[in-house]
């Protein structure tokens, strides 16, 4: 396996974070379109911005094209546009990843944001196929199980996971172990970060409110913690991973905390401690 970091994680601009992330000594990095480079970049700008990044001997891990999930709800035209767009552009920065939140799956495939969900992830992940790539989402707002179920019926690899441990847990209040099992024909990158969940909670009333009537929960149900300290086994997680055969990125995510560069430092350190790089690519 190899190691990555979501380059906005150093909070930081851009090229600042790609020369720390080669410092630290990760393989690559996760970068978000409309942060790391504009949506209207061009085939030029996109060939300089990849030319960076391999000069500092990484690679694009994955593109994160991420809008908030009333393209999906809504079927916002122009975002899935833009959506498609992102496909394209990642595959300029040489990955074929590109990864999101859709809303949350509801538990019944008779109402209207079932219905909506399905179409716009339909369109995209036939768009995907199409340029052998992969449109990824991201776990955390269901179980892994309800997540399957969902990509089965769209029947197309062109859809896929982004899988995140401390999502599962801290939100789903899943087992990212069991997940790895249940999704392996799906995974094609995932989020190093770890995390607990303070009390039970409903996840749409977190990732869509409104779209569910209900009254949107703080961010108080949840905490973020360093690697190795939250809720994820990482010692069988990882040993999942290598069951199903997973070669991908493992990339580092951390969005709290006020010292980022040493939290990201320490992240590398303990997934090394892991052997997962002895792993291979």
């Amino acid at each position: 396996m190899k190691i990555g970091v979501i380059s906005e994680s150093f909070r930081k601009p851009f090229a600042e974070a790609v020369r720390c992330a080669k410092s630290l000594g990760v393989d690559g990095v996760q970068a978000y379109a409309g942060q790391a480079f504009p949506f209207t970049a061009s085939r030029a700008e996109l060939k300089e911005l990849k030319k960076f990044v391999n000069g500092e001997g990484l690679s694009f891990s994955a593109i994160c094209g991420d809008f908030g999930c009333a393209m999906y709800y809504e079927r916002d035209r122009a975002s899935i546009d833009r959506e498609k767009r992102i496909l394209e552009m990642a595959k300029e920065l040489g990955t074929d990843i590109v990864t999101t939140h859709i809303g949350v799956i509801p538990e019944t495939t008779d109402c209207i944001q079932y219905e909506s969900m399905f179409e716009v992830c339909s369109e995209l992940a036939a768009f995907a196929k199409g340029m052998n790539g992969h449109f990824a989402v991201e776990t955390g707002p269901e179980k892994a199980d309800a997540l399957k179920a969902f990509l089965d019926a769209l029947g197309s690899d062109g859809v896929a996971v982004n899988l995140d441990p401390a999502n599962l847990v801290m939100c789903a209040g899943d087992d990212p172990v069991q997940a790895v099992f249940t999704l392996k024909k799906y995974i094609v990158h995932t989020h190093a970060k770890d995390g607990v969940q303070c009390r039970p909670f409903d996840t749409k009333a977190l990732y869509a409110p409104r779209y569910y009537g209900l009254t949107a929960c703080g961010g108080d149900v949840f905490r973020e913690e360093s690697l190795g300290k939250g809720g994820v086994d990482w010692a069988r997680y990882l040993d999942a991973l290598r069951t199903i055969g997973y070669r991908g990125y493992l990339t580092i995510e951390r969005e709290c905390g006020d010292r980022p560069e040493k939290d990201i430092g320490d992240a590398v350190r303990f997934l090394d401690a892991y052997g997962v790089r002895e792993d291979g690519a």
